[in-house]
């Protein structure tokens, strides 16, 4: 059986599993305040080219939404995100089971566009009545999104002013990050994302790692945040994330993790290196699948491939390949997702692309 239902279903980098044994033995203090830690935490703030980024680690995406969430809303604040944003449809409700309204917005292709939410922000401050109405507090975006599309440069400068003019911090959901920033096409950099978000998470749960995410405030403490706020953004995030249960007490096994995806290797960085390889065999995929007369759904420049197939076809393939469903369509096909991953290997694409 082929394997394209996600792109975590493999364990973990064998480079990672190497550091992991070799450093078993070591004996270090928990909760992240290890060596191996702030090793990693230099890394990624030399890539992320922000000196002054607080970097902290926690285990998955869903509990790296709703802890950082709950950072930066004030009480009476939600979120606004795309209404097909992961926290809004498939996380079961965890960012409101903090206390946060989630604020949907229509997506475009999977994104959020800076004029509906200056809008929605138009809107909440013109009602003489919105003392009664929950504020809109924090942008949330994901880079890629659910339909596997990634915000251009010139976007995201948009939502960021938007963000600016009515004092609202702006969160990327970065589960899939090494396939954003691997897409083709894409102009936007690491550097660019920690440039314009107030905070955002460099997943390595989908990118190599066993598990773990690296939680980035990019500037904590600037004076525009001391001046709105009164404190820095991650004034004390690391209580807030034993509280909600996040903590991990070996911490060194999310540090080591870290290090090892943002060493190089063959001079590239390689979380970047793993996400160049699984967006080149997404993309043979997917023109695989045109040359074959197949239509995709979406034109996705990362390691998820959308493809429309009637049923006798999607039953067909199924008896050799798995993959994921994901919608019915108006006319009685479906759409499928086919994702690689850091561990695909060029074969399997190959054999998926013979058994068209």
């Amino acid at each position: 059986m082929l394997h394209f239902d996600s792109d975590y279903m493999e364990g973990a980098h064998p480079a990672i599993l190497e550091r992991l044994t070799a450093t078993n033995f070591d004996q270090t203090p928990g909760y992240g305040t290890d060596a191996y830690c702030e090793a990693a935490r230099d890394l990624i703030r030399a890539a992320c080219k922000a000196p002054d980024a607080s970097v902290h680690f926690l285990v998955g995406g869903t509990q790296a939404n709703a802890v950082v969430l709950d950072q930066l809303l004030r009480p009476w604040e939600g979120v606004v995100s795309a209404d097909t944003g992961h926290i809004h449809t498939h996380e079961a409700g965890a960012v409101e089971a903090c206390g946060h309204k989630v604020l949907p917005l229509p997506h475009r292709n999977g994104k959020l566009d800076a004029a509906d939410v200056r809008a929605l922000c138009e809107t909440y401050w013109n009602d003489a009545n919105n003392e009664h109405v929950v504020a809109p507090g924090v942008v949330y975006l994901s880079h890629p999104t659910e339909y596997g599309t990634v915000y251009a440069l010139s976007e995201l400068e948009d939502l960021a002013a938007t963000c600016r003019d009515f004092g609202m911090r702006l969160f990327l959901d970065g589960a899939r990050l090494a396939y954003g920033l691997a897409a083709v096409g894409s102009d936007v950099t690491l550097h660019d994302i920690a440039r314009l978000c107030d905070a955002f998470y460099i997943g390595g749960t989908k990118a190599g790692a066993l598990f773990g995410e690296a939680v980035v405030f990019t500037r904590p403490a600037s004076q525009e945040n001391l001046r709105t706020f009164g404190h820095a953004l991650d004034e004390r995030f690391f209580t807030l994330v034993k509280k909600r249960g996040a903590l991990l007490a070996k911490g060194r096994v999310l540090g080591i993790q870290f290090s090892t995806l943002f060493e190089e290797d063959g001079g590239e960085i390689r979380y970047q290196a793993l996400g160049h390889h699984a967006v080149d065999l997404a993309q043979r995929i997917a023109q695989g699948f045109r040359s074959k007369g197949y239509q995709l759904a979406i034109d996705s420049p990362t390691n998820q491939q959308f493809v429309i197939l009637d049923d006798a076809t999607r039953e067909r393939l199924a008896h050799d390949v798995s993959f994921g469903f994901w919608e019915r369509t108006p006319d009685g096909r479906t759409v499928v997702r086919f994702a690689t991953s850091w561990a695909t290997k060029p074969e399997a694409v190959d054999q998926l692309l013979d058994l068209l």
